[in-house]
């Protein structure tokens, strides 16, 4: 499902962009993602690129950052508020399939594509679920955002390392306590 890739990929490119990083390491660990999402290659960023991106990033966070569904959708109807562009569907020449966009064009900035593409999936993503796209990750120190997605409990982690270095810390005071 289209809508879910670019949700991942919103959520991977959000984790390394609100990480600190020199200019050289987080061009690199962009790159990193944008490519193991299938953005062709070569994949070349200015630096005013990657700060259109960070702002972009910073701004889905607080989506994921939403005190549940309600405030959630606020926040992504405050940036669909501002996208440039209309929607449409496009498949930048053939070299893709066909898929729906909101920023101004094809050749869009990176900074707009990034945020109008991800608003687009965490509103369906809300939208099908009719539930918050995803949190903060809850583990002390960690400042990752994760997708709630699927049965089952609802996420407090953005990964098993996360959960199982909670779980452990856990389980040391308590017998420390004892």
């Amino acid at each position: 499902m289209l809508s879910m890739d670019t949700a991942r990929r919103t959520v991977a490119l959000v984790n390394v962009l609100c990480e600190e990083r020199g200019t050289a390491d987080a061009t690199a660990a962009v790159v990193k993602v944008l490519a193991e999402y299938g953005e062709p290659e070569p994949i070349v960023l200015a630096e005013e690129d990657l700060a259109d991106l960070r702002a972009a990033a910073l701004l889905l966070r607080e989506v994921f950052a939403a005190d549940g569904t309600d405030e959630a959708a606020a926040r992504l109807n405050a940036l669909l508020r501002r996208t440039t562009g209309a929607f449409r569907l496009t498949t930048h020449s053939g070299t893709t399939p066909w898929h729906p966009h909101l920023d101004s064009d094809d050749e869009a900035p990176w900074g707009e594509w990034f945020l109008a593409s991800s608003c687009l999936a965490l509103t369906v993503l809300l939208w099908d679920r009719q539930a918050a796209p995803g949190g903060l990750c809850t583990a002390i120190g960690c400042p990752h955002v994760y997708l709630a997605h699927g049965a089952g409990p609802e996420r407090r982690y953005c990964s098993r390392r996360c959960a199982t270095r909670e779980r452990v810390a856990a389980h040391r005071r308590g017998r420390a306590a004892t």
